[in-house]
């Protein structure tokens, strides 16, 4: 039980980036459907600093900024040319894969898969609360961007709910008339917003390459961008709660691994559907009476 909960906090980890990532653009009122393409280009990002630089923490940096170039990207389709949020945020995730695939090769001047081999982030036991039995080795015995993930959460909750800032954001994503006629910025703040969401998504990549695989691969991120973007309508939009639906489908899909490993007599493919099965069944039951932001997806008016 130790081993599968620990299994379901590290694969909930880049989940949970993203999907703070996620919280903040449609807090604003942008959709963030393009959340597979950031965590993929931080990923990819991520594995080139760090395997240039052999250094983790360019890695890190790296990924936050290849997140950010394609909420870059995205900000100024949505926001600046009023263009649809869904079909923006689905272009961004096909040319994020297109790509980080045809960069790699670039990178290996043959045309081919370059091999990348990097050092995993080990774990980081916290003195005396990683001693406590069986709490401490789940809780408190984890590398280095779990915590952060854990962080981040915090201060993105403490923004929105504490903060004048946090304020504005969330009347963006509800009232965005109001907010100008108050005198701030609602194009402003949406840009800000989604260019933000791809760095934080961008480090849920970073989590993949950096602390959990070792090596960079096409279309690695496989879907959790989406598994994500679940995670933050269950969870109401709520840093929290999106803890709580990251859990909830990093536990699905440790439940997948442990039935392929013990012998099941069903297709490999049938059990690779679980976690988005569960997504699906999750959405259908809590998701439809999620109460979105009021303003999302509405183009701003000048």
């Amino acid at each position: 039980m130790i081993d599968f909960l620990d299994a379901a906090i590290r694969i909930a980890t880049p989940l949970l980036f993203a999907a703070l990532g996620g919280i903040l653009s449609e807090r604003a009122g942008v959709f963030a459907v393009g959340l597979e393409g950031m965590m993929l280009a931080g990923a990819f990002a991520a594995t080139v600093g760090a395997w240039a630089s052999d250094s983790t923490a360019v890695g890190i940096l790296l990924a936050a900024i290849g997140g950010g170039v394609i909420g870059v990207a995205v900000a100024v389709v949505t926001v600046r040319f009023r263009a649809d949020n869904m079909v923006t945020g689905l272009a961004a995730n096909i040319l994020a894969l297109g790509l980080t695939s045809y960069l790699v090769r670039i990178l290996a001047g043959s045309g081919k898969l370059v091999s990348f081999h990097l050092t995993l982030l080990g774990p980081w036991p916290i003195p005396l609360l990683s001693d406590i039995p069986v709490v401490g080795p789940l809780l408190f015995d984890h590398p280095p961007l779990t915590y952060v993930a854990v962080l981040g959460c915090a201060a993105i909750a403490f923004f929105l709910g504490r903060t004048q800032a946090g304020l504005t954001l969330r009347a963006t994503g509800e009232n965005p008339e109001a907010v100008f006629a108050s005198g701030a910025n609602p194009f402003r703040v949406r840009m800000l917003a989604v260019i933000a969401c791809g760095a934080i998504a961008g480090l849920g990549g970073a989590v993949l390459t950096l602390q959990q695989v070792g090596t960079f691969t096409d279309g690695m991120t496989g879907g959790r961008g989406y598994l994500a973007l679940a995670s933050l309508i269950v969870a109401r939009w709520s840093p929290w709660g999106a803890v709580a639906a990251c859990l909830l489908f990093g536990a699905a899909e440790a439940f997948e691994l442990r039935l392929q490993s013990f012998g099941v007599p069903v297709s490999s493919y049938i059990i690779h559907m679980v976690p988005y099965l569960i997504a699906l069944a999750v959405l259908a039951g809590i998701g439809r009476s999620s109460k979105m932001p009021a303003a999302i997806g509405r183009p701003l008016q000048q």
